[in-house]
């Protein structure tokens, strides 16, 4: 049986390799199976590790790997030390996590990037072309807002956004499809700004409504409602590696507070905060000076924890070090679209990153600590504060009087109770009683969320082959030099992490506001117009329609970088208004899609797809914000505010949303994959939550008024937003005829409940 891959690497195997194995190959293997190894004489064993050649060759032992094979793995066995004659490292076994990479690597088929390119020593073997990569690579060239593109269609063109896709389909001797039916447009809109369904009473407003504008004031309306930042916090939080913590390198731990910044993303999107706002405070909101947001940092608090170990300073430096490299990480694929954390060991094979680059932003969080930062008002915290100092004094009265006592009657502290005079009692009774009432009258504990704080100014040295052990080179605090050019400013406010998010959405540079509409962009049609979305390098994808994307980042930034105006302008385009119907001649030209000839049919997110659930059957609780609940199965809060943990085996919401495709938290995820399998319909036919929720939709069919066409009509209505057709009312008929058995409406409930109609935005 096949092991099951972690989050990164089922879904990003190249950055999973460059992140987590090549870094371990580096560490423990290559002095002694490597090019270097072998040019000085001390190759061991005819094996050389610095090449997927190399491993799938072996050595005097055989081949060291089979791609997707562990059984069969010479360098599998090797590390778990069940053959102690080639028990690989020989000084010390690797830990377990690091054995589970090796395995796991092994099992996703040994991905290596470049093939049997050799992996470069801790400096990299040549300088980079810079001036090439700032002109030759779409990502670090300028962004421009070229002429908007001639068609010949014009009628077709509702904004913008149209005239780049249009040209496209044109050029290709494509047509776009006709636009969507009225009742499936609003749907979509609901289902994509808010993920619920609209109320047949919506619905049947907007078909009344047939000014030009009835469709945009839909839009505003939706932009409008706090279920919109319910929507799009959920969106950004899989790029934050959201969690409730248990789970990390080494750790277990819970994060208690982590919703305070789930809530503080929801409240982000709802006032539309500017992007470049939006990425300045999670990076650095503790550090502004004026209305400084500590909360936003917790960005960065809710990823994977980790251990010290009980301070074994040699599991010490790999826990910081596994910790620098996840904020490098999610960092620079967050906000940068770039796989900075590559070059931890050395210079990035493929994009102009550096050694020194990565020590220059992780030196940025090496100079960071975490807190638990306050939230309640100020006079609750002084009044919590001022009652534990008064309680630590009077337990050290107490602590002063038995020493005292002790040093008296020449005996130990813990057995001079028993031999005190009657007057000594009472008087330490009456210090333990004070001390008991004090406890008693203390407010309870001022609330906190995890934040960021500032911990130091000092620059960090390379880490030779990411050992923190092994120092080498000073590097200065900066930002990566392809964006701010030759020798860039050091950092020397603090910890660096102000400058490096006034780095991030400077206008020289070309990648942030890219990013961003590159993921909204993805959000609203299943696929961005780059499809790799966290990796703007040279191994990521290039845009399709690349003027387009520079149209709407230079827009974007025009605008004061505004998220809101971006939906509205993608939504009121004929691109996104497009049907999603299929059409086999246009298929068989373009089956990706890429030229956008239709609108992407979606499956809907498991949150969305149980919100809207609870939302048919009326029993969504609409509350907004505050702690998670554990229990998904009796709570009827929107998803969001349900607990996950990051191992996914923690609450019972875990396996749920796992299995409906939730990526796992233990790194940002760009995308989620989407998967149809066997166990999803098994849920939809066998679970309690489906019965639960059958049996409350039949309820409310059954009491309905009227006869069953009609109640048919109505549920339609409430479940797809249409009416039904009349075979589908003669199967209700059929199914339910005039027999009042609840189990029956039940049934027929259930069957309506897990329609693939329901699950999928058209």
């Amino acid at each position: 049986m096949g092991i099951a891959l972690s989050g990164l690497a089922a879904a990003e195997p190249v950055e999973f390799f460059e992140n987590k194995v090549r870094p371990l190959l580096v560490e423990h293997c290559y002095s002694c199976h490597s090019a270097e190894a072998e040019a000085k004489g001390k190759l061991k064993a005819g094996l050389r590790m610095d090449s997927l050649e190399g491993l799938k060759k072996g050595g005097d032992s055989g081949p060291a790997l089979t791609p997707g094979d562990p059984a069969k793995s010479l360098i599998v066995e090797a590390v778990n030390y069940r053959n102690e004659d080639m028990a690989m490292p020989p000084k010390a076994k690797l830990d377990e996590a690091q054995i589970q990479i090796l395995t796991e690597w092994v099992q996703m088929g040994a991905p290596w990037p470049g093939s049997d390119a050799v992996v470069a020593g801790p400096h990299g073997d040549e300088p980079y072309d810079w001036a090439k990569f700032r002109t030759g690579h779409w990502a670090f060239r300028p962004v421009v807002k070229s002429p908007q593109p001639e068609v010949t269609e014009a009628a077709w063109i509702q904004n913008d956004v149209d005239r780049f896709v249009l040209a496209r389909l044109e050029a290709a001797g494509l047509k776009p499809n006709s636009p969507v039916e009225r009742h499936l447009l609003i749907r979509r809109a609901f289902l994509d700004l808010t993920g619920l369904p609209p109320s047949p009473e919506q619905v049947a407003a907007f078909l009344a409504d047939e000014s030009p504008e009835a469709f945009a004031k839909v839009v505003d309306s939706l932009l409008a409602s706090a279920h919109y930042g319910e929507r799009w916090a959920r969106h950004w939080l899989d790029v934050a590696r959201y969690s409730d913590g248990h789970g990390g390198f080494g750790d277990d731990r819970a994060l208690p507070n982590a919703w305070r910044y789930r809530d503080w993303v929801v409240a982000a999107f709802n006032t539309d905060m500017p992007y470049d706002q939006f990425v300045t405070r999670q990076i650095a909101g503790d550090a502004l000076k004026e209305n400084p947001d500590p909360v936003a940092t917790g960005f960065f608090v809710v990823g994977p924890t980790y251990r010290d170990d009980g301070g074994d300073p040699e599991a010490k430096a790999v826990f910081d070090a596994e910790t620098l490299s996840d904020r490098v990480d999610t960092f620079s694929r967050a906000f940068l679209g770039l796989t900075a954390a590559c070059a931890r060991c050395h210079d990035h094979k493929f994009d102009p990153i550096t050694i020194k680059d990565y020590y220059a932003i992780a030196g940025v969080f090496r100079n960071t600590g975490q807190r638990e930062h306050p939230v309640s008002p100020k006079a609750e915290v002084e009044a919590f504060e001022a009652a534990q100092a008064a309680i630590r004094e009077q337990d050290k009265r107490v602590h002063d009087f038995l020493h005292a006592a002790a040093k008296r009657l020449e005996k130990k502290p813990n057995e001079v109770e028993a031999v005190l005079e009657e007057e000594s009692k009472r008087e330490l009774a009456a210090l333990r009683t004070q001390l008991e009432e004090l406890k008693k009258s203390a407010p309870p504990p001022y609330e906190t969320a995890h934040c960021l704080q500032e911990a130091g100014n000092a620059d960090m040295p390379v880490a030779l082959r990411g050992d923190l052990r092994k120092p080498g080179e000073m590097v200065p605090r900066r930002f990566l030099e392809i964006i701010a050019g030759k020798e860039p400013p050091p950092f020397t406010e603090g910890s660096g992490r102000l400058e490096l998010a006034r780095s991030v959405v400077a206008g020289n540079n070309p990648l942030t506001a890219r990013v961003i509409v590159n993921r909204v962009w993805g959000w609203h049609f299943g696929e961005p117009l780059a499809r790799t979305p966290s990796n703007f390098g040279t191994l990521g994808e290039k845009p399709t329609h690349p003027e387009l994307l520079d149209w709407l980042s230079a827009d974007f930034m025009e605008h004061g970088w505004s998220l809101k105006r971006l939906h509205r302008k993608i939504l009121l385009s004929s691109t996104w208004q497009m049907s999603s119907r299929f059409d086999k001649e246009k298929f068989s030209r373009d089956g990706d899609n890429r030229l956008l000839w239709r609108m992407n049919p979606r499956k809907l997110e498991a949150e969305a797809w149980r919100d809207s659930l609870l939302a048919i059957t009326g029993e969504l609780e609409r509350e907004p914000g505050g702690p998670s609940s554990d229990a998904i199965w009796d709570s009827k809060r929107r998803t969001l505010y349900i607990k996950i943990s990051r191992s996914g085996d923690v609450f019972e919401s875990d396996g749920f949303l796992r299995l409906f495709d939730l990526p796992s938290p233990a790194a940002t995820s760009e995308k989620r994959v989407t998967t149809t399998v066997p166990q999803q319909y098994l849920f939809m036919m066998n679970s309690a939550f489906m019965k639960a929720r059958a049996e409350a939709l039949g309820n409310w069919m059954h009491e309905l008024p009227g006869e069953l066409p009609q109640k048919l009509h109505a549920t339609y209505l409430r479940l797809y937003s249409r009416a039904p057709a009349p075979p589908e009312i003669d199967l209700g008929a059929q199914w339910l005829g005039t027999n009042s058995e609840p189990e029956r409406w039940y049934r027929y409930a259930q069957v309506l409940l897990s329609a693939h109609e329901l699950i999928q935005v058209q």
